[in-house]
């Protein structure tokens, strides 16, 4: 981001200011995609624990903190500074969920039970509780 922000500078400087809107678009992309980035993995990690939760059948304190946690930074997040709109509208959510859900499915059947399901046997339990969306629990499918 440093080189951007030299070209930026010096597009200023020598009035070339069509350069200059150029390379703000492309510092506002960037900045965009970090923060999706961002609330992908709080997405991950609150997958994970609710799917400890729905195989355990139990909830530990520190998942709910966890789920607690991952909840409040991914509405932070996703909220614009503006605090008017979001980066993900609600109407969103379920296109960046299933990309999740098959990384989430992976790491959570290494401790779900101390590991006994495979990702592929975890995904098909998860698919048969009927969970919303539950379509895409199953790895490869989308």
């Amino acid at each position: 981001m440093t080189q951007e922000l030299i070209d930026l500078r010096n597009s200023i400087l020598e009035q070339r200011y069509t350069d200059a809107l150029a390379i703000v678009d492309e510092l506002e992309g960037m900045s965009r995609q970090a923060i999706l980035q961002n609330i992908q993995a709080f997405v991950k990690v609150l997958l994970i624990h609710l799917i400890f939760n729905k195989i355990e059948k139990r909830l530990t304190n520190s998942w709910a903190s966890s789920i607690r946690n991952s909840t409040s930074e991914t509405k932070k997040l996703s909220l614009k500074e503006n605090k008017k709109s979001y980066y993900i509208n609600q109407n969103e959510w379920f296109t960046y969920i299933p990309d999740e859900i098959e990384g989430a499915t992976r790491d959570a059947s290494v401790e779900v039970l101390n590991g006994v399901y495979s990702p592929f046997q975890l995904a098909e339990m998860l698919e048969k509780e009927q969970i919303p969306g539950g379509e895409n629990w199953k790895l490869g499918k989308r």
